[in-house]
């Protein structure tokens, strides 16, 4: 096979156990992830020569891998926040298209909400006051504020509505209600999501996403490892990444994120259009995140979001099924949630998502989908479109 020509498939995907894990620690997570990746492709451990990780240990990925006892040959630790998955797909792709690596797992695992509760952290209101983020800091610039100056600027140039909005976190729990995995799987309504106590204007409680403890693997092989994994191939068709800014100050527009790069970047690549997308797994730490990403994907027209998702087509049955499992806002969400949004994609592919599974026209699995992360406060954004 030419060197660079290689395809490359996600042959194993697989979640930890997730939620309320009160009883392991993130290297655990990490490493029951990773088992059932393996497994779940059929792969022998031994196979596995690249590897990705990051946001756990001192030196990262070196800890994690020595753990899982691995010694790969080709590694990746970037850190982008939620986008960084994505990102690390995108990476692993190109290295075994090239020959770098033949196997490539990228891991996570955080007991963000257990550690929360056992004191032995607190939540994350900023990212520090180092660098560039010293001169918001002094204002009392929360991260959660960030994102809600985002939503009122879109609400205020485009007419988005509160309830628009809340349709978003009403379409995601109605998801979560079909996935026995999810946290939280009571339905909600909009009135649900406006009565909650405000976090930060506009969100209130339930346009924010949970906090769960969680992990997730994917493994990447090159296309001659495929006919051997017990499962079917989903294949990485295209992949973009993008980095816009971290100081509020440097953002040219806060109603466009740096998914219009990258997903533009993905979908040329791919050689497919977002019409031709059946379902979307899109990060949403906050309603506005998914309603500004399918902006910005193409899935509508700048400021058209808001009618967009209002009409129920993000739902499991719905015209563009988004976040099938429930999201960061109704499933899991136990930090960097991009690892989550490929695992789902894959299963979705697969048709092994169960009750919550996408059929299209005539009863047909789905062939295309997108899984495209969010990092910081729509800092940097990683999109990748896989395909049967």
């Amino acid at each position: 096979m030419t060197p660079g020509k290689r395809k490359v498939a996600v042959v194993g995907v697989s979640l930890s156990d997730c939620g309320r894990v009160d009883d392991a620690t993130p290297y655990a997570l990490h490493a029951q992830a990773a088992r059932r990746a393996l497994a779940d492709a059929g792969m022998d451990r031994s196979l596995v020569d690249g590897f990705a990780s990051a946001g756990l240990g001192t030196l990262p990925p070196v800890e994690v891998a020595e753990y899982l006892g691995l010694r790969p040959t080709w590694v990746d630790s970037t850190a982008v926040g939620g986008s960084t998955w994505e990102v690390m797909a995108a990476h692993a792709t190109d290295a075994i298209a090239a020959g770098h690596a033949e196997a490539v797992l990228l891991v996570y695992g955080s007991t963000a909400r257990a550690d929360i509760k056992a004191g032995r952290r607190t939540g994350n209101l900023s990212f520090g006051a180092r660098g560039p983020l010293q001169f918001e800091v002094p204002y009392g610039h929360t991260l959660i504020a960030k994102y809600a100056m985002a939503a009122r600027r879109h609400m205020h140039t485009y007419g988005t509505t509160l309830e628009q909005l809340a349709s978003v976190a009403v379409q995601a729990r109605a998801n979560a209600a079909l996935n026995p995995e999810a946290m939280f799987r009571t339905p909600i309504t909009t009135d649900d999501v406006l009565s909650g106590p405000m976090i930060a204007d506009p969100f209130t409680k339930l346009h924010c996403c949970l906090r769960s403890d969680g992990g997730a693997a994917v493994l990447l092989a090159a296309e001659e490892y495929v006919r051997d994994c017990r499962t079917a191939p989903v294949w990485i068709l295209g992949t973009g990444e993008h980095v816009s800014h971290t100081t509020m100050s440097e953002w040219p527009d806060f109603t466009v994120s740096p998914a219009a790069v990258s997903g533009r970047l993905a979908f040329e690549r791919a050689g497919v259009r977002p019409d031709e997308i059946d379902v979307a797994e899109l990060y949403d730490a906050f309603t506005y995140m998914t309603l500004v990403t399918l902006e910005d994907l193409g899935f509508c027209a700048k400021g058209e979001g808001g009618q967009f998702v209002e009409k129920g087509r993000l739902t499991v049955g719905g015209e563009l099924p988004v976040n099938t499992d429930g999201g960061g806002l109704s499933a899991q969400h136990p930090g960097m949630r991009g690892l989550f949004l490929l695992v789902e994609a894959v299963r979705q592919l697969r048709g092994e998502a169960g009750e919550r599974q996408v059929k299209r026209t005539g009863g047909r699995l789905p062939e295309l989908a997108v899984a495209s992360g969010t990092g910081g406060w729509f800092c940097s954004s990683g999109t990748v479109v896989l395909g049967r």
